[in-house]
């Protein structure tokens, strides 16, 4: 018989919820004694993850008990940085926002969202609000270093920015993959948890896996073909994949094409990419790239799926314009196993506050490029700080981000925000960027809030809807992202003079937002056994609600003027005529990023269980290439670029493809004023202070951060 718990001791409780640290969201089972986490385990009632998680989800741990997560607003002095209580710390940023935009206008203050805003519900439901009282253009965010391709060819093919198109990944035929790793991503604008099953799944009925990189990456290990691909080349080979198709009438649109505007137009501009043409460019042979065409056109069910690799290249737009068209020309869009839309219980598309997009109705100051969605590319915000004039930025609003590590060129960044007269940062550390910051505000860690996941639920391969309630009671002197967010906006109001605005909590918003939404009471079928949506609904279901399959829903999903999918983009048929009449890629080495399953971004190195082990930040380099230039393995390089250059450990790897090097992302953690104990005891280089930020896709202005022309050279 076991001994009796002591009378003080807490009870054990279990609490389902969710890690919120990429996109994957996996239902979680937590173990939990008073303030103490006894264990994280994957949840397996939840419908989307089915018991799956990956080392991230347990590091929620060491990031709730990090001793270098900041709990108090920080205030830098003379002396070095200081606690300050929060009326304060509010006070303060408020009053020193307001003055310069007082004394320089609106424009005068940047706004920079991070990724993990988009991970955290508090955030983007209360950032509108104050941002609308900065009044600035110099809105800039994550966007424009990761998706923003795939986000402007939604808008312009279907009408709204978030009506991303996901693969219906648990009942296609042939999955056709470029730039991505799922293995080690989880997905990506593609929220699939457990994806070595699912994958497991599609060989067992008879599918197959086609998978597109200049590296091997885990993803491509578990596929049944892989090709090298040259950095850059994926245009040439899309293209050429429709060119087939056309010239060889394997197109079949079926009942898209009712809705499918300027296919001739299409045709004639893709006509000269033949695969000869092509092969060069993209290092596949013709017959390869033909044979492809063929097999994709006449699968039973089949997807195109491209993710980061190809959004950050010269043309980026091309191709993810290309991906869309290949699902759309062969009849693979909006139907089971092709390219579908998501049916969210909160549809964001459908929402009173929804923002479909726009482009161009601003250029940035300096280069003159296009704003999407009321935010400019990121590549431009250092020149926009360095460059004197009406409309120069002097203050910095961050949030959520670490762009020093994270966009191009993070050496020059790193000296624009040097010369701020202001800045202010909501975060949880003291990191490369923040510690540029007069003031830095931390909200709650992800487990002292609830949650729902407003965007991922959009992205997901299948449907459901899951609330998470906080794993912990919010600390007496701590405050939400939420609280942060409406506090500055209030007091800023009010010292320019605007109306304060008071708006709903976030649970509210979720509330409202699902009993609205097209599994609530009012839209509901009345034949459906599933109860009405709405938050109590959820609380009672801790493991999430199974909404089903993806389901076809056009034409009534489309947002575009009457309902049409216009294919003839004239932006990016200009830029296809532009790739026909560049010359053939020079010879050297090119360099592109890779993803690693225990890493998403910088701030996850400061877990000691995620970056222990064997390091994982060197430079990737195909054997030939190492003899050709004299060098060894594991010997220390130099990396030259434009814009710098870096000293890092070479690794020797057969995955990578001749020509072509590979670091990864986050890293670059020997920076002076960071208090990221272990990331600093695992500092590695920052691929950024490498990539240029005159390199962009020409359409949309997002950075091209691969295929880079680099240097290698013995340290």
């Amino acid at each position: 018989m076991s001994e009796p718990r002591p009378a003080s001791e807490p009870e054990v409780r279990t609490h389902y919820g969710a890690c919120n640290l990429c996109e994957a969201i996996c239902g979680l089972e937590f173990k939990v004694q008073g303030r103490k986490i006894l264990s994280i385990r994957g949840d397996e009632a939840d419908p989307l993850s089915r018991g799956h998680i990956c080392p991230k989800a347990v590091a929620l741990r060491d990031l709730y008990e990090d001793p270098d997560r900041l709990r108090k607003p920080l205030r830098r002095t003379e002396s070095g940085w200081q606690e300050m209580d929060w009326d304060a710390a509010f006070e303060l940023v408020a009053e020193r926002l307001a003055g310069i935009i007082k004394a320089h206008g609106g424009n005068a203050v940047g706004a920079y969202l991070g990724n993990p805003s988009v991970h955290n519900y508090g955030h983007l439901t209360h950032a509108p609000a104050l941002l609308r009282q900065l009044q600035t253009r110099n809105r800039y965010s994550a966007t424009s270093v990761d998706q923003l391709p795939s986000q402007l060819m939604s808008y312009w093919l279907y009408g709204h920015q978030l009506l991303l198109a996901i693969p219906d990944l648990d009942r296609t035929q042939y999955f056709f993959v470029l730039g991505a790793n799922p293995m080690a991503s989880n997905g990506s604008l593609m929220t699939v948890p457990d994806f070595r099953n699912r994958v497991k799944a599609l060989h067992a009925r008879g599918g197959r896996m086609v998978v597109i990189d200049p590296r091997r990456s885990e993803t491509a290990e578990v596929a049944d073909e892989h090709h090298f691909i040259r950095p850059g080349g994926d245009a040439w080979l899309l293209l050429a994949m429709l060119q087939v198709i056309f010239a060889e009438r394997l197109e079949k649109p079926g009942r898209l094409a009712e809705w499918l505007d300027g296919l001739d137009e299409v045709r004639a501009a893709v006509a000269p990419f033949t695969p000869e043409r092509a092969a060069p460019q993209t290092g596949i042979a013709a017959e390869d790239i033909r044979r492809l065409a063929r097999e994709f056109a006449a699968a039973e069910a089949a997807v195109c799926y491209g993710r980061m690799g190809v959004s950050v290249q010269a043309f980026g737009s091309v191709c993810q314009w290309a991906i869309q068209l290949l699902n759309l020309v062969t009849g693979n869009f909006d139907r089971a196993g092709g390219a579908m839309f998501t049916s969210p219980a909160l549809d964001l598309i459908d929402s009173p506050a929804s923002r479909p997009g726009h482009f161009g109705k601003w250029q940035s100051r300096v280069s003159g490029l296009p704003e999407f969605g009321g935010e400019l590319p990121v590549a431009v915000l250092a020149e926009e700080i360095l460059t004197p004039g009406e409309g120069q930025i002097r203050a910095m609003v961050t949030m959520a981000g670490n762009p020093i590590l994270s966009t191009p060129n993070g050496a020059q960044l790193d000296r624009a925000f040097a010369q701020l007269e202001f800045m202010v940062s909501l975060d949880i550390y003291l990191n490369e960027t923040t510690r540029h910051a007069d003031v830095i505000l931390p909200p709650t860690s992800a487990l002292e809030h609830d949650h729902y996941d407003l965007i991922f639920h959009h992205f997901a391969v299948r449907n459901s809807a899951r609330y998470n309630q906080p794993l912990f009671e919010k600390p007496a002197d701590a405050r939400h992202d939420w609280e942060i967010l409406s506090e500055v906006g209030q007091r800023l109001a009010t010292k320019l003079g605007n109306k304060p605005q008071n708006g709903p909590r976030p649970d509210q918003v979720v509330d409202f937002g699902l009993q609205s939404g097209p599994y609530g009471a009012a839209r509901r079928s009345p034949d459906s056994s599933m109860p009405p949506l709405s938050l109590k609904t959820l609380k009672e279901h801790p493991h999430g609600i199974d909404l089903g399959p993806l389901q076809p829903s056009l034409p009534g999903r489309l947002r575009s003027e009457g309902q049409r999918i216009r294919c003839a983009v004239p932006l990016v048929l200009a830029d296809i005529e532009r790739l026909a009449a560049l010359p053939e890629t020079a010879a050297g080495l090119r360099l592109i990023g890779r993803r690693h399953v225990r890493s998403n971004n910088s701030w996850m190195h400061n877990s000691e269980r995620l970056v222990k082990g064997k390091p994982r930040h060197q430079l990737l380099m195909h054997p030939a290439d190492l003899a050709a230039r004299g060098l060894a393995d594991g010997a220390p390089v130099r990396v030259r670029s434009r814009v710098g250059e870096i000293t890092v450990e070479v690794q020797s790897s057969v995955e990578m493809m001749p020509g072509v090097v590979s670091l990864p992302h986050g890293w670059g953690h020997a920076r002076e004023g960071v208090r990221l104990g272990v990331a600093q005891a695992h500092a590695g280089v920052s691929v950024n202070d490498l990539t240029d930020e005159r390199e962009l896709d020409a359409v949309s202005g997002n950075a091209a951060l691969n295929g880079l022309a680099v240097e290698v050279l013995a340290a």
